[in-house]
């Protein structure tokens, strides 16, 4: 009779499970105490916690000229990775050996600085070169802490092992000549017993050249080696205990979600739930591979769990239905209005609105359009407020001269709240149930809007009402 296929399980640790000596540490033994269950363990790690932001910040003062910051800077990854590498690997020849790696590495940061800051300005391709760097630091420190505590390791760059295009900061995946990669490298790793430590967030071209993989990017790469090589599951592991109801700052009672589908999972990413972004996890959810979310410093708790089948994530195990799994809310938008008499039955208008927009970089979380069609409105980050408003008035000065379109404007401070759960699919009444009860809250709703994907109702309120906007709601998974 042929062997069973050994258990397999990517673990990804985010910035703040490798960002200290004692987080770091917390992590090892979390790595460790899952080799009791699965035969075969993959780990990928994010840069330490704050380095990102620090390189990314350092490739925009490079750009102005600013010598003095740069050098800070080399000084404080230095210091940062070396503390590390001091507390948490034992062995003095090794330790000696990856402090000369880390100062390596820092050293070519500080050369890719020095260039931007010559040419004065940098390109895509630079900024993957410069950001890369937080990773391929701080998979150096994981392996050698898993290597000090008795776990064999070795860490592995994933520029090795994860083909993109030539897409820079947000490069896509080439997963047919990926899968060949981890065949050939990750496979004979995990067949002599070892634990192979891979960098989150990056990948290489097919001519070798380092690119990253955009927002969510170290869970990209978790999913896309769990989902080629397979693994049986994929868990990723935070700062926090899985997906919650609510921000648990506005409301006391918040708490875990058991379960989230994956439609789900992506519309509580998009309004506002930052615990994991829906493409991280596309390729494992597709393949029916199982993700957990799960809290570094409290691994005893299930965190939660994203699945493919919708109607397995919306049963609780209580038996009962809830319609709404979880509220969030963005803060400061501003909701823009183009509105005008001249607007009805004119083809184009609203493709001309939003290549105005797009034209200034922004993006639109929420879009709504009267019966009419005398009016579009849309929210925007404030911050970008007045900038896509100056765009509208040039792509439309012939309509407003002729008053075809009488203004464009837009409100103060706002804010979307939205209710996400499949139970709002399947509900009859729901929307009735959600206004009476923020009617009776005495909250005056500005805008509402439902997704395609009808497990979403969002929601425009005042940026002051935007609290009590999500505790009335919150009530909908308690109740």
């Amino acid at each position: 009779m042929a062997k069973n296929k050994p258990s397999t399980l990517v673990m990804k640790f985010g910035g703040t499970s490798v960002g200290t000596p004692n987080a770091m540490t917390q992590t090892v033994a979390n790595i460790r105490a899952s080799q009791a269950s699965w035969e075969r363990i993959v780990v990928v790690t994010s840069a330490l916690s704050g380095v990102t932001n620090l390189l990314v910040e350092s490739t925009e003062r490079a750009i102005q000229g600013d010598e003095v910051f740069i050098s800070q800077a080399e000084t404080e990854l230095m210091g940062k990775h070396w503390q590390l590498a001091e507390k948490l690997i034992s062995s003095p020849a090794q330790q000696a050996q990856i402090k000369q790696e880390i100062k390596h590495l820092v050293a070519e940061f500080g050369s890719l600085c020095r260039a931007i800051s010559i040419l004065g300005e940098a390109t895509p391709r630079a900024l993957d070169a410069v950001v890369s760097l937080g990773e391929r630091l701080s998979v150096r420190i994981l392996a050698g802490a898993l290597q000090s505590a008795g776990s064999p390791a070795q860490f592995i760059e994933t520029t090795h092992l994860i083909v993109t295009d030539d897409c820079f900061q947000g490069a896509h995946p080439d997963l047919k000549r990926t899968e060949q990669n981890i065949q050939k490298i990750i496979e004979p790793l995990l067949a002599q017993g070892e634990i192979p430590v891979l960098t989150g967030f990056l990948g290489a071209t097919e001519a070798g050249i380092t690119t990253t993989l955009g927002r969510g990017g170290s869970d990209y790469s978790a999913a896309i080696i769990g989902a080629t090589l397979p693994a049986d599951e994929v868990w990723i592991w935070t700062d926090v205990t899985g997906v919650m109801t609510a921000d648990p700052r506005i409301v006391s009672q918040a708490r875990t979600i058991p379960e989230v589908s994956y439609r789900e999972m992506a519309e509580l990413s998009y309004f506002g739930a930052k615990v994991l972004h829906p493409k991280a996890v596309r390729p494992v959810v597709e393949a029916g591979i199982p993700v957990r979310v799960c809290n570094t410093f409290a691994p005893a708790e299930e965190g939660t769990r994203v699945l493919r089948d919708d109607r397995a994530a919306q049963k609780p195990k209580n038996g009962t239905q809830s319609i709404v799994k979880a509220v969030t809310a963005i803060q400061r938008q501003r909701l823009i209005t183009v509105e005008g008499r001249g607007m009805l039955g004119v083809p184009g208008v609203a493709a001309r609105t939003f290549g105005a927009v797009a034209a200034t970089g922004t993006s639109v979380p929420l879009i709504t359009q009267a019966s009419s069609e005398q009016s579009i409105s849309f929210s925007v980050p404030s911050d970008s407020a007045e900038a896509v408003l100056a765009s509208l008035h040039a792509a439309f000065t012939d309509e407003l001269a002729k008053r075809d379109i009488d203004r464009l404007w837009a409100s103060d401070d706002v804010a979307i709240v939205t209710a996400v759960g499949n139970g709002l699919q399947e509900t009859p009444g729901v929307a009735g149930q959600i206004f009476s009860a923020l009617g009776a809250a005495k909250l005056n709703v500005y805008a509402i809007a439902q997704g395609s994907s009808a497990v979403a109702i969002s929601l425009i309120v005042a940026a002051k009402d935007a609290e009590k906007a999500v505790q009335t709601l919150h009530h909908f998974i308690t109740s």
